[in-house]
């Protein structure tokens, strides 16, 4: 594995038109004039009145390869007795203008929609990867949380403030394998000190490699990606940060929280016989999400537990507090209440968290333009996340289809993730594709598959067992 990739030859699939797609999901195309008009008149204004000046800090940016939306910028102190983590947050109420054309459009987009081919993006560029994004070497407004903890990770205090600040540098993923620059040398001791406090509450994480569209060339491939352990270091500033801004919420009685619910027990009892058919050694008082975490999953039998276990993380959706049980108000996999207010940028919910935690944290009434529209943004992240959803999938159906266009009659070796009476779902070797397929299949096995359509015109893959 090479930067979290999983190494195999390579098959590309050369100049995929992804136009027919966008049309089909009915993506937005351009931003309404009216609304590009208000971007441009906020990427010129002045925000220095009213916040502290923070840029003595030195913060950088930790993203994925050639990222230009940079909702956060990180710095990690040691103090005593424990650590002190500040994270800076793109404020973009700043640029928005409340009930104007802007807003307007983003709430119809609702979030970032990314393809192969370019993004359909919920600002305008002006300002997501220009005046708002958190560039290096640029002042910026921000919104600024900064979280105490003890020498075992645990909060022991927090504040959330308007701040101009001022990162030093960008940096990849990739970047931070190979050395950590002073702001973020903390990282690997504060990330996993949260991972165990997590594993502690009961979180769930699935450690199932991503199906990765990238460019080569003049066209694509598909790729097997897991995460870099930076990565998901980096991934726990951000749900602290969400954890601290559910407690501000849920204290302060309003806001908008990420919720999940428990999963059934009839899932634990499935997933538990799942272990059991493959050897998976579960002992009974061991919560699942230490046993997932202890697993880096290369063979079949661990591919489809993981597989499997997918089963216990579902109906994830956002919530206004209302009072009710705390229980009701968990999102289950971080196994406590949590927001979202990391990403602003790229996802609208957390414009509006931010806006609520900035007021209750100063005592202050949560601004009217805030609470109108409170009651209405479950619906409208539930329904764009629905269309993100379909752009995945749909774009990686597509890449499958073209990549094995030509193919049909051929054997592959592949991993069986998931069976339901005579058909089920397997992992190819290579190329990187996930795909159905019809005949007796044993769960967690390896075996040969026989290839019967590909079909770019529909995005239908589909295999049958050889034998």
């Amino acid at each position: 594995m090479v930067d979290g990739r999983v190494s195999a030859p390579r098959i590309r699939a050369s100049r995929i038109d992804f136009a027919p797609l966008r049309r089909e999901l009915e993506l937005p195309t351009e931003f309404p004039l009216a609304a590009l008009r208000e971007a441009e008149e906020a990427s010129r204004t002045e925000h220095g009145d009213g916040r502290v000046d923070r840029t003595d800090l030195a913060f950088v940016t930790v993203d994925p390869p050639g990222a230009r939306d940079l909702d956060q910028a990180v710095r990690l102190e040691q103090r005593a007795g424990g650590y002190r983590v500040y994270y800076a947050i793109a404020d973009v109420f700043a640029f928005v203008v409340p009930g104007g054309a802007l807003d307007a459009e983003t709430h119809r987009r609702g979030q970032t929609v990314y393809l192969p081919d370019g993004k359909v993006p919920l600002h305008p560029p002006v300002l997501s990867e220009g005046a708002a994004s958190l560039l290096p070497d640029r002042v910026r407004p921000a919104v600024l949380w900064t979280v105490d903890l003890d020498a075992g990770g645990v909060p022991t205090s927090h504040s959330v403030e308007r701040a101009l600040v001022r990162s030093r540098a960008q940096y990849a993923y990739p970047d931070l394998e190979r050395e950590l620059p002073e702001p973020v040398a903390l990282l690997p001791t504060v990330g996993k000190l949260l991972i165990a406090r997590g594993l502690e509450r009961g979180a769930v994480d699935l450690p199932l490699p991503d199906q990765e569209i990238e460019p080569d060339g003049d066209g694509w491939r598909l790729e097997l990606r897991s995460p870099l352990p930076v990565e998901e270091w980096n991934a726990q500033i951000s749900l602290l940060t969400g954890m601290v801004a559910a407690k501000i919420m849920l204290t302060g009685g309003t806001g908008l929280l990420r919720t999940m619910p428990p999963p059934p027990e009839k899932a634990i009892t499935r997933l538990r016989a799942a272990a059991a058919a493959l050897d998976i050694d579960w002992p009974a008082e061991q919560p699942v999400g230490e046993l997932l975490a202890a697993m880096r999953p290369v063979h079949a039998r661990e591919l489809a537990f993981v597989e499997q276990a997918g089963d216990l993380l579902s109906g994830a959706t956002y919530e206004v507090p209302d009072g009710s049980s705390t229980g009701k108000n968990e999102h289950s996999a971080v196994a406590a209440p949590y927001a979202h207010v990391t990403a602003p940028l790229r996802r609208l919910a957390d414009r509006y968290a931010t806006e609520a935690c900035l007021a209750l944290h100063d005592g202050r009434e949560v601004p009217a333009h805030v609470r109108s529209a409170l009651p209405e943004l479950p619906a409208t992240m539930q329904r764009t996340a629905r269309v993100t959803n379909a752009a995945d999938r749909a774009a990686v159906d597509l890449v499958e289809a073209v990549l094995l266009a030509g193919r049909v009659g051929e054997v592959f070796e592949a991993a069986v993730l998931d069976v339901e009476g005579r058909r089920g779902t397997i992992a190819l070797d290579e190329p990187a594709v996930r795909a159905r397929c019809d005949g007796d299949l044993a769960l967690g096995t390896r075996t040969r598959v026989r290839l019967v359509e590909a079909d770019p015109a529909t995005r239908k893959v589909r295999f049958e067992t050889a034998g």
